[in-house]
């Protein structure tokens, strides 16, 4: 006898049947990995330990005043006065977002619009609470490292 297909099954890849229920719950569990880099509380911060030693921005890169995001340490790197850098995690301690960019002595969140001062990474305008993790660093040579 014939395997019968119940209607809103679909084939599987083996002529099996999947049920509504485990396409249901399959999409369910896309749909959590999707918000997961809008997860809670900003998570995702490295550890200092993570990036010691680690060049996080060459100095000609990070401007007076403003700074570099570097995206795949998830690192902001600010310059609030000439010489003075400061490095900060670039995840948003408001639900995980990457920060997106810094102007006017603000890092800012475009997914929910926070902003954090470059000086020590404190909340301008929320909807984070918290300021930003900073991390030590120092210049090396034409390099800002994490010490």
């Amino acid at each position: 006898m014939a395997d019968e297909v119940t209607p809103g099954a679909a084939e599987a890849p083996e002529g099996g049947v999947i049920g509504r229920r485990a396409v249901l719950c399959g999409a369910g569990a896309v749909g959590a990995a999707a918000l997961a880099g809008c997860g809670s509380g900003g998570g995702g911060a490295k550890s200092v330990d993570d990036l010691r030693g680690k060049e996080v921005a060459k100095a000609a890169d990070v401007p007076v005043g403003g700074g570099k995001v570097n995206g795949s340490e998830q690192v902001v790197v600010t310059q609030p006065s000439p010489g003075a850098f400061k490095a900060f995690t670039a995840v948003c301690t408001h639900q995980g977002c990457t920060v997106g960019g810094v102007s006017n002595g603000l890092i800012k969140c475009h997914c929910h619009g926070s902003e954090f001062r470059i000086a020590d990474g404190s909340v301008q305008k929320g909807p984070a609470k918290k300021p930003l993790q900073e991390y030590p660093v120092q210049a090396k040579g034409d390099g800002i490292v994490v010490t």
